[in-house]
């Protein structure tokens, strides 16, 4: 028997799951009295004392690689993304030296990829940058389970938010060319938001006095949904009951947050100032924009709506409006960068940009490292971790990914180092026409960057000894 979804009731879900899936927002714990936080963890079957022992997880990414010229090249000692260097003992160039007031609070990591895409483009790979999974360069396309989401199934129940997705272009995208870094445990990609004020009046706007009664109504139509599913499956075959259940899984996450959103229902919203900040800004004002995303991070953070955010800035393979965030430094299109470091100047120009990313980063970085926690002792960074980095490095090549692990010092992280296992003799240079780094065979094996999110994942409190199928940490990191 062929599957067919329109067999079940379809008004029925769209009256229903449409309505889980856009709930109103209802507060924050960190506005929360003793009593209500206890009240709340243990209608949630959590441990109130566990549930003020904030962790928190960002993960951001950006397309299009780093400049990488060669020893030789006289841009070398101004313009490489990489520092120069090793352990404790490296400099960072001008492309990096943002970093520089940071130092002791960052890790930057270097020889570290995924296995199984080394050898795919580097133009469709962002997909797997959180996942490590062989999503490929064409054919059948299936992925797994985020870093980001990890976490968030272990921590999400303890925030009004289980994570944060944002990206600057929006949405899913399409396969190898995705607008999300987060994906769910069966691969599905998480749509990610945009728009700044749709992410701001979700977090701390009330919209309406009218949320218990939606609650009752999306939970009595999801209950409706999943009894008809059920009574199809039985004659379904074994092919399209697999089907089916991927199907339904979307159904049973809303299901949870409808739950979820009832505890929090009579929960006042916490309230921000933000006097500064521009809630209808678009990418066409790139600077300004990149900042307001990375604000309203912050901002859920410091009011515990969330502890699990990633941002994609931007999509790979040039489509999309973030290929423009390169004129918040003067240029044209971000990707155009990549390709023209052979001409005068190129590399300057290439660096200008990746210093724009660095820089914006960096004070994100800098706001949490100078607000204390609002949970505890310390600084909000100290209770961070943060992971900034792309899946490619050196003009279009899936290996030796740039990444920056920082905060968590509250974790056990340590640094103040430059982890590298790329060595001097890094792939590099401008492309000369002949087939691209991606295409040869690698002169040297990466470490897996798995190791690096075994690591994160356990100094986030979760008892695991791998990610995606890959065991074994990485014992530099703390």
């Amino acid at each position: 028997m062929k599957l067919n979804l329109d067999s079940l009731d379809r008004r029925r879900f769209l009256r229903g799951a449409g309505v889980a899936l856009a709930l109103p927002v209802f507060g924050s714990a960190a506005k929360l009295d003793a009593g209500a936080v206890s009240q709340v963890a243990e209608s949630a079957g959590l441990d109130a004392d566990a549930s003020r022992k904030v962790k928190r997880l960002g993960c951001f990414y950006f397309p299009d690689g780093v400049p990488m010229p060669l020893a030789e090249d006289p841009a070398y000692q101004d313009w490489s993304w990489f520092p120069h260097g090793n352990g404790s003992d490296f400099r960072y160039t001008k492309c990096m030296e943002v970093f520089e007031p940071l130092r002791d609070q960052i890790t930057v990591l270097s020889g570290f990829s995924h296995p199984e895409v080394r050898q795919v483009h580097g133009h469709s790979n962002a997909d797997q940058f959180l996942t490590a999974a062989a999503t490929g360069s064409d054919g059948p396309y299936k992925n797994s389970i985020s870093l980001d989401q990890v976490y968030a199934n272990h921590v999400g129940d303890q925030t009004r938010f289980s994570s944060l997705v944002l990206s600057t272009d929006g949405g899913t995208g399409t396969p190898r060319g995705t607008h999300t870094m987060s994906f769910t445990r069966t691969g599905r990609a998480i749509p990610a938001e945009h728009r700044p004020k749709r992410v701001f009046d979700m977090l701390f706007v009330k919209q309406d006095a009218d949320a218990a009664r939606r609650l009752a109504l999306s939970k009595s139509a999801l209950d409706e949904l999943l009894a008809d599913a059920n009574r199809l499956r039985r004659d379904l075959g074994g092919d399209d009951r697999e089907r089916l259940d991927e199907y339904l899984d979307s159904v049973r996450q809303a299901e949870k947050r409808v739950e979820k959103a009832k505890l929090w229902v009579n929960t006042p919203l916490p309230k921000v100032e933000v006097n500064d900040l521009d809630l209808e800004v678009s990418p066409e004002d790139p600077q300004r924009y990149v900042q307001t995303m990375f604000e309203l991070i912050y901002l859920a953070f410091r009011t515990d709506s969330t502890r699990v955010a990633t941002y994609q800035i931007g999509r790979e393979n040039a489509f999309g409006i973030s290929d423009r965030l390169a004129r918040a430094v003067g240029f044209n299109l971000a990707h155009a960068l990549s390709h023209e470091t052979k001409q005068p100047g190129g590399w300057e120009r290439f660096s200008t940009y990746c210093g724009f990313l660095n820089r914006e980063f960096c004070r994100f970085v800098t706001r949490l490292h100078e607000t204390p926690e609002p949970a505890g002792q310390g600084t909000m960074l100290d209770n961070t971790l943060l992971l900034f980095g792309s899946a490619s490095s050196a003009f279009h090549l899936s290996q030796n990914y740039p990444v920056i692990l920082a905060g968590g010092k509250a974790m056990g992280f340590k640094h103040g180092q430059y982890v590298n296992y790329a060595g001097a003799g890094a792939v590099g240079g401008s492309w000369d026409g002949k087939p691209e780094p991606w295409m040869k065979e690698p002169e040297k094996e990466d470490e897996p960057l798995t190791k690096v999110f075994v690591t994160m994942l356990q100094q986030l409190g979760l008892e695991t000894e791998s990610f995606a199928d890959r065991t074994g940490g990485l014992s530099e990191l703390v």
